[in-house]
């Protein structure tokens, strides 16, 4: 047994996976196989769970068989609504209320009694939180405006619904395409951080609603989820500066701030989701007539490339132009992770019942640095 210390799991095998593979060094991402962009172009966020659930891409009979049997599930109960509207009306984080309201999902799984052993229900299950997800975060949103929740759509695709119950109104095909790439972008990425945390929880086969509970709590973190809307809200500020986008990162890195949605633990080089997502917020711009973010954000990568940042290994993430796409869409900036956790929750679910097909729990060590021979004193005597 290795006594080598690698903090944060740096460079260490854990496991083996199909499901997706990252080429930091070229910018390159697949799930199965599959080019992201290929993935992201030509086929449906509803595709992409099939082929991470299932490990093949569907036939038609199969996708609409899926479709049906997802936006079936979309429903929550009235008690789950409510207490969304509680914690809207608390002034929860998106992230906290989400979740909270998936772990008091599980109190209402038809299969809760399931044998942990049975993937077949873990996946049904995992199915039931997917579908629901997008339910809970548009009624937590419509609540905090004070409105009331919009019923699902069994008609709309699982993006187009999404978009439809948070305003109220069904959106176009552009917005919809947008975020249904989005979501496809978003839904595996390797083993990080909140996927290694659903792994691991999964790995004492835990059910399904715990593993994606503790893959938000994950993702909640600001070093792993947050970042796009930490771009959105840079770019909010060059916007209220009297200063031009490039201007403002000169005075922002003269005075020590870090920029967001730049670099990456794997990526040596441009995010390929960065790439697609920047495409799509052309369209969207085009198609509103509004370019202001795609100006601002295509300026800084320009400056920011400029001075050498990518010859560092410092290059646009996927958060650089996720976060203008979403603004985009009307989505709250504060909402961007929880979106990001709708999306990324397919992939939870994949590593956790690939994992679970040939399990091990996951118990590493630590080294103990601490006193080893200290004397017990009673406690009238300290």
């Amino acid at each position: 047994m290795s006594d080598e210390l690698k903090r944060g799991l740096e460079g260490v095998l854990v496991a083996e996976s199909d499901l997706s593979y990252v080429d930091g060094e070229v910018g390159k991402l697949v799930y199965r196989g599959y080019d992201i962009e290929d993935l992201a172009r030509g086929a449906s966020y509803e595709e992409v769970l099939y082929l991470l659930w299932r490990g093949s891409l569907p036939t038609r009979e199969e996708l609409d068989a899926f479709t049906a049997d997802l936006a079936a599930e979309r429903a929550v109960d009235d008690d789950a609504l409510d207490a969304v509207r509680t914690l809207a009306d608390a002034g929860e984080r998106p992230m906290a209320a989400l979740r909270t309201a998936v772990s008091m999902l599980s109190a209402y799984e038809p299969e809760s009694d399931a044998d942990p052993e049975d993937l077949d229900a873990t996946l049904r299950q995992g199915r039931r939180i997917t579908a629901k997800i997008p339910t809970l975060l548009a009624a937590f949103e419509r609540a905090r405006q004070g409105e009331d929740p919009v019923a699902p759509d069994p008609d709309l695709s699982h993006a187009a619904n999404f978009l439809y119950m948070l305003t109220g109104t069904e959106p176009d095909d552009v917005s919809a395409e947008t975020f249904d790439m989005a979501l496809t972008l978003h839904a595996d990425h390797g083993l990080n951080a909140s996927t290694f945390t659903a792994i691991v929880i999964g790995s004492t086969m835990a059910d399904v609603y715990s593993g994606v509970t503790g893959g938000i709590g994950a993702l909640s973190g600001p070093l792993h989820g947050g970042a796009n809307q930490d771009v959105m809200e840079v770019l909010q500020e060059v916007d209220a500066s009297d200063k031009d986008p490039v201007q403002w990162v000169k005075d922002a890195r003269e005075e020590g701030r870090r920029i967001p949605g730049f670099g990456h633990r794997v990526y040596k080089v441009k995010d390929p989701r960065a790439k697609i997502l920047e495409e799509k917020l052309r369209d969207l711009s085009e198609s509103s007539g509004d370019t202001k973010w795609l100006d601002y954000t295509t300026a800084i990568e320009e400056y920011l490339t400029e001075q050498g940042l990518l010859d560092k290994g410092i290059a646009p993430n996927v958060d650089f132009y996720s976060g203008s796409v979403y603004d985009s869409l009307g989505i709250p900036v504060d909402m961007y992770t929880p979106i990001f956790a709708m999306s990324r929750a397919g992939g939870w679910i994949a590593h956790m019942v690939e994992y679970q097909e040939d399990n091990r729990l996951i118990r590493p060590r630590a080294r103990y640095t601490g006193p080893k021979a200290s004397e017990f004193v009673p406690v009238d005597e300290r």
